[in-house]
């Protein structure tokens, strides 16, 4: 029984680091403003609410990212993981953010955030399958 427990906790702490790596990933490439990468965390069928707008499926998420990245000279985007709980193949998470958006125009936003997100574990590892996003304050 207690090696059973020892496997299972062994397995959520692999889970949950690898959804953190998930999010590093995802954080890289938006530095980078790279969206074969940016879009390669998310799941096919993945939803991206953002205050309202309300994308489906990664093609879309991607080119929706793709035409707002284009709005800016510089994006940094900084994330820092709140609770991550694992169910089996799918989790849950809270991320928190602060950004640096530099627009084309010369003007700076510094928008905090929190995103609620669902994680779907496929076979070549875990994805967004769904990000809500809540703009907590803009500086």
């Amino acid at each position: 029984m207690q090696t059973r427990s020892l496997v299972d906790q062994a397995q959520r702490l692999s889970d949950e680091a690898a959804i953190r790596g998930l999010l590093d990933r995802y954080s890289d490439a938006v530095f980078r403003r790279d969206a074969g990468d940016w879009g390669s965390c998310w799941s096919e069928d993945a939803r991206w609410s953002l205050m309202g707008t309300e994308v489906a499926g990664r093609d879309a998420i991607v080119a929706l990212w793709t035409q707002a990245m284009s709005g800016f000279s510089f994006v940094a985007f900084f994330a820092q993981p709140g609770v991550i709980a694992v169910d089996g193949d799918r989790a849950t998470g809270r991320v928190w953010t602060h950004e640096v958006l530099e627009a084309v125009d010369g003007s700076v936003t510094r928008p905090i955030g929190r995103y609620d997100d669902v994680y779907l574990r496929l076979p070549d590892g875990w994805r967004f399958t769904s990000r809500r996003y809540q703009m907590l304050r803009r500086n």
